[in-house]
């Protein structure tokens, strides 16, 4: 008796160590997803081939308009485009062929060369949340965002594991001037973590001091002959570019650095409520975006981007994780891969207040949409909520968490010798267990994806310990990782020289509201 009992303190001890062990706090990124499995493709070629055409007849007949730009109207004259105002109309196979100089796939380097991701290919890169203006927590709802509420996405976003990318305006710091936040903003991405991050795209100025403070940070002549950066250039759809977007883009393109050309489109709205007419539309609108990148610099990295939701037709309010949204995800890719580019999409897409049931079914659509749609650079991946107006710490945590499970189902099914277990089989035998057998004690600490957030205890336990919600778990873990954040080191010099570009450049301006 006293032997059994004491067996079974052993082993209670051990299991106590390794609770601990899986409970303390590491910082460790994730290579980003390699695919090992099959993309799903909902069209046909003969459908693609259909969709391909009426985009280019789009463009030859209705046309792109180029606001405000006088620039790329010209470069657009000398292409053999015709131009009208400020609409250019190409002709067909003109954008196509242009953009046959725009790379497959690409590097982008982060400050720390373990942390670069390659971007194309069956790569998928996770990016957080971009652009909200609120941000919201368990302790103070919903609120306008500071630049203190920036910094904790970023250090966030630097402690999880499956996240592998910094991000960019992950939310949007109301505290700081408009003109001067992207600042304070890039400061936060190059020194509180050492993933690659995203420039900014809300003046052509401001794109150029995202690429000045990269050269601080790299070294000039590594930005000028490497992609350090992205940045996100909106199409106001239907059909129009503006000279701010036009304008960051031109300043990226110049300096090698990776843009995503991306509608942003709510069907019905901006778009034809059918599938088959929005993707049209998105083919027409990425084909002449991308085009002109490369008539700025042959060579400069894209990113064929489609942000496409559908509109609820009672309220007239965005919707989010509807079928129709993964239909044209999955059609989008598809056209994506047939011009050979990396393909941007998908995201935690939601249109909930709060990080609840409906959050967690949209989000989840979208996000095996992206995995399954061959999405190369998913931003939005964690913390989206309420239609994107609000940057979320629970969901934050929560999306990252689940970004495990797109890495687990890319990895596919092993059929080596390890992932057959025949030995386990044949040493189980007939009316036996696997849990004390060989190949479970040399598998058990990789073989299941682990939540770091979720309850999988017994009633009783999670009772005991205040029936605690999603929404409370993730709200504890944020507390914990920002307790444990340490910043990654940073040569002081460049930290210096940045701190000061920053100082002197904000010095240099009044506050504006532009």
């Amino acid at each position: 008796m006293a032997q059994a009992e004491t067996r079974r303190r052993g082993r209670g001890g051990g299991g106590a160590a390794r609770r601990a062990e899986r409970s303390a706090i590491q910082i460790e990124t994730a290579k980003y997803i390699e695919r090992n499995i099959p993309l799903y493709e909902i069209l046909s070629d003969a459908a693609l081939d259909v969709i391909e055409a009426n985009a280019e007849t789009l463009l030859e007949e209705v046309g792109v308009v180029f606001a405000s730009n006088p620039g790329a109207l010209e470069l657009w004259r000398e292409a053999g485009a015709h131009i009208d105002g400020d609409r250019v109309r190409i002709p067909k196979g003109l954008a196509r062929k242009l953009c046959q100089t725009a790379p497959a796939s690409f590097t982008q380097h982060a400050r720390n060369p373990e942390k670069s991701v390659v971007i194309g290919g069956k790569n998928m890169v996770c990016a957080p949340v971009y652009g909200p203006p609120f941000v919201r927590d368990a302790d103070g709802g919903r609120r306008y965002a500071t630049m203190d509420d920036f910094n904790k996405f970023v250090k966030l976003g630097y402690m999880s594991k499956w996240l592998h990318h910094s991000g960019g305006t992950v939310c949007e710091p109301t505290d700081v001037a408009v003109n001067k936040r992207h600042l304070d903003m890039l400061l936060a991405h190059m020194t509180l973590s050492d993933k690659p991050f995203m420039g900014s795209v809300t003046a052509p100025s401001r794109a150029q001091d995202s690429v000045d403070m990269c050269e601080i940070l790299f070294g000039k002549e590594f930005v000028q002959n490497n992609t350090v950066m992205t940045s996100l250039i909106n199409i106001n759809s239907p059909m129009t570019f503006d000279d701010v977007m036009m304008g960051a883009l031109e300043v990226y393109a110049k300096n090698n650095q990776a843009c995503i050309i991306s509608p942003f489109i709510v069907g019905g709205a901006m778009a034809p409520v059918s599938v088959a007419g929005t993707l049209t539309q998105v083919m027409a609108e990425v084909l002449s975006g991308i085009a002109y990148s490369q008539l700025v610099r042959p060579g400069a990295p894209v990113i064929f981007g489609a942000f496409v939701t559908s509109i609820d037709m009672g309220s007239g309010a965005p919707t989010f994780g509807t079928p129709e949204a993964s239909q044209i995800l999955y059609g989008a890719g598809q056209l994506a891969r047939r011009l050979g580019l990396p393909f941007r999409s998908g995201g935690g897409l939601c249109g909930s207040k709060l990080p609840d049931a409906q959050a967690a079914y949209e989000t989840a659509h979208t996000h095996n949409a992206a995995l399954l749609g061959g999405v190369n650079f998913m931003l939005h991946s964690c913390g989206w909520l309420e239609g994107g107006l609000v940057s979320s710490f629970e969901k934050f945590v929560m999306d990252a968490d689940q970004l495990g499970v797109l890495h687990k189902l890319a990895a596919g099914v092993a059929m080596d010798e390890n992932g057959q277990a025949m030995d386990a089989i044949r040493e189980v035998g007939p009316g036996g267990h696997y849990l004390g057998c060989a190949h479970t004690q040399a598998n058990y600490q990789e073989a299941f994806w682990r939540s770091e957030v979720l309850d999988y205890k017994p009633f009783e336990t999670w009772q005991d310990e205040g029936s605690r919600d999603t929404q409370t778990l993730a709200a504890q873990r944020v507390e914990t990782l920002l307790a444990h954040y340490k910043a990654p080191a940073l040569d002081p010099a460049i930290e210096a020289a940045l701190r000061s570009f920053v100082s002197d450049k904000k010095a240099s301006m009044p506050d504006a509201l532009e």
